[in-house]
């Protein structure tokens, strides 16, 4: 299930990534404890708070790029592209590949 959430106000006030990718040491997908109640929603029957990052959040692209680049490092350019979430693992041919 993937919730559908509106984040454009606080999408407003979010300080943009200056780089298409992050370098900062403490970048997974975790969000800081002070910055969960800002993820808060209310339904009818619950209130929710994000303990991870959701979708929809203006720099949640550049962190999971940041992310998965950091994991793959090694192999990057090699035989391993990142994009956003589009990850392609490409080889010569069909035998190198398995």
């Amino acid at each position: 299930m993937r919730l559908c959430l509106d984040c454009q106000q606080l999408n407003k006030v979010t300080i943009k990534d200056k780089y298409l990718l992050r370098h900062t040491d403490d970048l997974f997908d975790q969000l800081k404890d002070s910055d969960v109640p800002k993820t808060t929603f209310r339904t009818r029957y619950k209130h929710y708070e994000f303990l991870v990052m959701p979708f929809g959040l203006t720099n949640a692209p550049s962190v999971l790029m940041d992310l998965v680049n950091r994991i793959v490092q090694s192999h990057l350019d090699k035989f391993f592209v990142v994009f956003i979430n589009d990850i392609l693992i490409y080889s010569r041919d069909e035998i190198e590949h398995t």
